[in-house]
């Protein structure tokens, strides 16, 4: 049997370095972490203890080459404080997302993919809104 403390990091693959970091840092607002100095560039993002790290890598088979947002496909979920300011925020920086405010998930739901099609859910018990 395996016991788990608590999901560690989820890694995605970006081709731009530069563009992915202005997303994850100036669009979503996650506190960039500092990375060892691994033989290849990427970013580490701090999540409320838990992280994200990028690694670029553009002839990774995981990079979406269709970048339309979809909720059935695969994605990791933040869940944040506010989903009305969320949505304002997004639309003010021109984020393409799609919006679930009432989700069978109980969750009320945004989804937005990042530069290379990373697909990010952002959400908010439906209870809270």
């Amino acid at each position: 049997m395996i016991k788990y403390k608590c999901l560690h990091h989820v890694s995605l693959s970006v081709t731009d370095l530069e563009r992915a970091k202005d997303f994850y840092g100036n669009i979503l607002c996650l506190k960039e972490l500092e990375r060892p100095s691994f033989d290849f560039p990427g970013a580490w993002y701090e999540i409320e203890g838990q992280q994200l790290h990028l690694i670029v890598d553009p002839s990774s088979q995981t990079i979406r080459q269709d970048k339309s947002i979809s909720s059935r496909e695969g994605h990791f979920a933040l869940r944040v404080e506010n989903y009305q300011e969320t949505l304002q925020w997004l639309k003010k920086n021109g984020i393409e997302l799609l919006e679930k405010p009432n989700s069978i998930s109980g969750f009320a739901q945004i989804f937005c993919t990042d530069p290379d099609g990373n697909i990010i859910e952002l959400n908010v018990n439906q209870k809270d809104m």
